[in-house]
């Protein structure tokens, strides 16, 4: 099963894992070793995962979004703010698929969530994709979860709420109102009448233009700086 799991530049992938319950971390694991994937390292709550990135640092950490002291919100945010984080990428553990603590996590930085009774599949998959640089939520899981809690007083404020999208062109900020509807790059494309190859073009330099790390990040900041709102649609946000 190990084919195809190395990084962008032909390392093998490494993982932390970071969950309360021993039999999560046991479980995941052995999946992920069993698949090629080196975990570097086992936490058993925020403060030991913060120490644990740190101590080996990992291209990816699954982090349990409910542990006793510090808790997955805020152990990504710490792992992400450091100024030494280079790639590192975050995926929330959750046991339900609309926790009201997701949004907070996405963000803190997070690249996306995975239920804990995923599939083993599922998981080196996820793992994979996130580590490519691609955000780990399907395009109607992303337009539910940010239409539901984009503005919920649990979700933590941005640390920019204003930032500026003066530096996008009119056609990059038609691609981010439609991005944060939850449209896939195929649709985007169709939508627009461009390329899949362009649509993945515009994606990149939006991402780059503000300083995101993937595009659940960019869908939450167009809610949050008011681009397009909370039950609304691309049409009405256009």
């Amino acid at each position: 099963m190990a084919n195809g799991v190395n990084d962008m530049n032909g390392d093998r992938l490494r993982a932390v894992i970071a969950d309360d319950q021993a039999l999560v971390r046991t479980g995941f694991g052995m999946i992920l070793t069993a698949d090629g994937i080196e975990v570097t390292a086992e936490a058993a709550d925020g403060a030991e995962a913060v120490a644990a990135v740190r101590r080996t640092r990992p291209d990816v950490v699954l982090m349990d979004i409910r542990m006793p002291g510090m808790d997955g919100i805020e152990a990504t945010r710490r792992i992400l703010a450091d100024d030494t984080a280079g790639e590192i990428r975050v995926i929330i553990l959750t046991t339900y698929d609309l926790d009201h603590y997701v949004y907070a996590a996405l963000t803190a930085g997070a690249s996306g969530f995975l239920l804990k009774d995923v599939t083993p599949e599922h998981l080196v998959a996820a793992v994979r994709l996130v580590r490519s640089g691609d955000a780990l939520l399907a395009p109607t899981i992303t337009r539910r979860l940010i239409e539901r809690f984009a503005q919920r007083e649990e979700a933590v404020p941005p640390a920019d709420p204003h930032r500026d999208l003066s530096g996008l062109t009119p056609r990059e900020l038609e691609v981010l109102r439609l991005l944060a509807t939850g449209l896939s790059n195929a649709e985007l494309a169709e939508r627009l009448f461009l390329s899949p190859t362009t649509v993945k073009t515009h994606i990149g330099r939006i991402l780059s233009k503000l300083e995101l790390r993937d595009r659940v990040q960019a869908v939450v900041l167009a809610y949050e700086s008011g681009l397009i709102t909370p039950g609304g649609t691309a049409e009405t946000a256009l």
